[in-house]
């Protein structure tokens, strides 16, 4: 079967970003590899218990990879963080910290609000509804 096993987030460094990832977001560290070139193999996922998209944590190298890092998607939101508990996740992360962007909204599709990552990327963190008839 294939999936997308890793998704590259350009940051600053690596153990700012791990701590966010780690401690605000609720991710675990799935690895973190010392490379001959002085950078790090650097992958986060959900701490779900079950296999999904983790994110690769790369250290910028250059101008334009520093000119990306907070950016990667043109502002938009880029990164859709599911939950199966959005008001314990949501109180969780205000109370680490993490910035909100706008006050929780109960849509048809589910609860959701957009927040920024540490260097300002945006993500939903979004528990789905549940369609009717389906098991709860």
């Amino acid at each position: 079967m294939r999936r997308v096993a890793l998704v590259t987030l350009v940051v600053d460094d690596y153990d700012e970003a791990i701590r966010f990832y780690t401690e605000a977001l609720g991710f675990r560290l799935a690895e973190d590899t010392p490379r001959p070139d002085g950078s790090r193999w650097v992958v986060v996922e959900p701490d779900t218990g079950m296999s999904g998209t983790g994110l690769l944590l790369a250290r910028a190298r250059n101008e334009a990879q520093r000119a990306r890092v907070g950016d990667q998607t043109g502002g938009r939101v880029g990164f859709f963080l599911h939950t199966d508990d959005f008001s314990r996740d949501h109180a969780r992360m205000l109370a680490a910290g993490v910035t909100f962007l706008e006050e929780p909204r109960h849509e048809a599709y589910g609860s959701v609000v957009v927040l920024q990552d540490l260097y300002g990327n945006r993500w939903d963190l979004l528990q789905p509804a549940v369609p009717d008839g389906a098991d709860r």
